[in-house]
Parts: C-alpha cells; structure tokens; sequence
C-alpha cells in the first residue's frame, strides 16, 4: 500500500505522515526531504539558482521512483500533484488524501516560515493570506481528486490510519 498526502504547504502533511507511517507500520518518505538530501540544496536555493520548472522535472522523476517501489507513506510538496501527471499517477499507483486546511489557517502556520518556502519568499505579511486564497484556489482542483478528503488538524490520527487501510482494501 502506497499512501500520498497531498496538500498545500504547511498543512502538516510531514507531521501526519510520519504518524501514519508508524500505525500503518510501513516506511515513512517526504519528498521534499529526500529531494534536499540527494541533492544537497534547499529547495529555496534550487528554486532561485535553478528554477521552478528545472525542480518541478526533478521532483516528477523523485515522485515516479515511489510510485513502484514497497509499501510506504509519502508526503509530497505541496504542488507535486499539481504538475505533469503526477496527480493521475499517485492515484493510479496508491490511496491519495488530501489534507484539507482553510486559507486563514495556513496563513498563520505560512507566516513563520516565508523564507524556506520559494512560493512565499517575497510575499509581504499584507498580501500572504490573499496570495494564499488564490493559489489554493488553483491548487484545490488537483487536491480534490484525492481518494480522500481529511480535515486538519486530523483529531483521530487511529481513526484515518483504519480509513486508509479499508480504502486499501476496495482499491485494485
């Protein structure tokens, strides 16, 4: 069973996932992690050396990896589904939940760490939850593809662990 959170940035999809991983009793990856640790590069800094569009290839290619590799939870960027095929492919290759949080919600979380997010590096306070409004607008048609659709913060972690393993169970 191969499971994909996806969501928009800061909505805790590391945090939960690492619970999962431990009630599912499968590894635990953050795609945004592995991506810094191979490469040796912020994701900030490969955003401005390099691009967007150079990250978004390689962050494709890191994703397509997982999609045939053991059993696992996988947290992904915040716009991993949101590029290529990615999106199709995470529900053709394991159970997606999208971890759901209301704009003003991830404006408090966001605002404290601008400067690690490329998106929001020079996004002023005044203008961030309207930054964040509209983004997640464009985001959200990917996102509500997902098998699933959970509320953060989660208050039963057990409780969505036995969702996903159920869903694991009707999914070919």
């Amino acid at each position: 069973m191969r499971v994909f959170l996806i969501g928009y940035m800061g909505c805790g999809k590391t945090t939960l996932g690492k619970s999962l991983s431990e009630l599912l009793n499968i590894p635990f990856i953050d795609l945004d992690e592995d991506f810094e640790a191979r490469y040796r590069i912020t994701i900030a800094d490969f955003f401005l050396k390099y691009g967007e569009a150079s990250f978004r290839r390689i962050e494709q290619n890191l994703l397509h990896e997982y999609m045939t590799s053991d059993d696992r939870v996988i947290s992904t960027g915040g716009g991993t589904p949101c590029f290529f095929d990615n999106m199709d492919q995470m529900l053709k290759h394991g159970i997606t939940v999208y971890l759901e949080m209301l704009p003003a919600e991830l404006e408090q979380r966001l605002a404290v760490s601008i400067r690690k997010r490329p998106l929001l590096h020079l996004k002023k306070d005044e203008i961030l939850l309207d930054f964040i409004t509209q983004h997640l607008s464009q985001r959200e048609v990917f996102y509500r593809q997902a098998h699933m659709v959970v509320r953060v913060p989660v208050s039963n972690t057990e409780a969505l662990a036995g969702e996903i393993r159920r869903h694991a169970l009707f999914t070919p």
